[in-house]
């Protein structure tokens, strides 16, 4: 087998609409997931086993063990068709911090999922793929498209977005991390219980300044559970609000990141650079959210 090279974007929760828990204690959700043009990237090259090594400035947080969605993914996707993993080494460079609700785990095993498609006779359309994915998290399906889409049921139920435009934004994640079960356990602990409610998104969006007031009318029911175990989130939230570039400014996921949707590349650019002199400690990105087409 050749080299190969795969890019894990990053995934954010434009919104995030969360229902009481089920039966099955599983939480239904609305969500609209957009992709970043930042993320970790996978290297695959020919070795004498299968093997992971893990390299970039959060390599400290990923696993080299089954614990590692990349590892799971290759080994889900060959045993579905009865089949050993490839001899190759993978090389995870990961660029995203981890417990920030930005998908850096689902997104590279769905880039793996994607790499590897071919070798079992995939393409990456099919349902196999799709409900191998599906397995391995809810938010790994999304990443597999990569591309604006809403989110229901536990995350497996995709649709298009047909018109969607492309957002400049800030990503932002304090120096804490927020755990996803935890902050679910929060959320059923409160008082008040969030829905999830799929809005209707009005045609012909075509500014960050218009897509800024639709989501107005949204929210991510997971923010005030994840602030009360992490205030420093809130904190995050704050600093991004406060600032005249922001148009609109929102946790991700169940955090700890936060984004701040822009105007232009400009005004990004410039409060990213501003936020990272005032927080060194926070991690801190000026980037693009990829629209859809009408």
């Amino acid at each position: 087998m050749s080299s190969r090279r795969a890019f894990a974007p990053a995934k954010v929760n434009l919104y995030l609409h969360v229902g009481p828990a089920r039966a099955d204690g599983f939480h239904p959700i609305s969500s609209l997931m957009a992709f970043a043009d930042l993320g970790d990237r996978v290297v695959a090259e020919p070795s004498e086993h299968f093997e992971l090594a893990v390299d970039g400035p959060f390599a400290r947080h990923a696993p080299l063990d089954e614990g590692n969605l990349v590892i799971r993914a290759v080994r889900a996707l060959f045993g579905r068709f009865g089949r050993e993993p490839p001899a190759v080494k993978l090389t995870l460079t990961k660029t995203l911090p981890a417990a920030a609700g930005l998908g850096g785990g689902s997104s590279d095993a769905a880039a793996v999922l994607l790499m590897f498609s071919g070798e079992v006779g995939l393409e990456a359309g099919d349902r196999a793929l799709s409900e191998t994915a599906g397995g391995l998290g809810s938010d790994v399906p999304a990443c597999l498209l990569a591309r604006p889409v809403i989110a229901e049921g536990r995350g497996e139920v995709l649709s298009n977005v047909r018109s969607w435009p492309d957002l400049p934004v800030v990503l932002l994640r304090p120096d804490a991390g927020s755990a996803t079960g935890p902050v679910y356990a929060a959320f059923d602990a409160s008082a008040g219980k969030g829905a999830a409610d799929t809005p209707e998104i009005p045609t012909g969006l075509a500014s960050p300044a218009e897509a800024a007031a639709f989501l107005a009318g949204c929210r991510n029911d997971l923010e005030a559970p994840a602030v009360s175990l992490e205030p420093v989130i809130g904190k995050a939230l704050d600093a991004l609000r406060g600032e005249p570039e922001t148009l609109l400014a929102r946790m991700s996921g169940s955090g700890s990141a936060c984004f701040a949707i822009c105007a232009d590349r400009n005004a990004a650019q410039a409060l990213a650079r501003r936020l990272a002199a005032a927080h060194p400690r926070w991690w801190v990105k000026a980037c693009r959210l990829g629209g859809a087409a009408g």
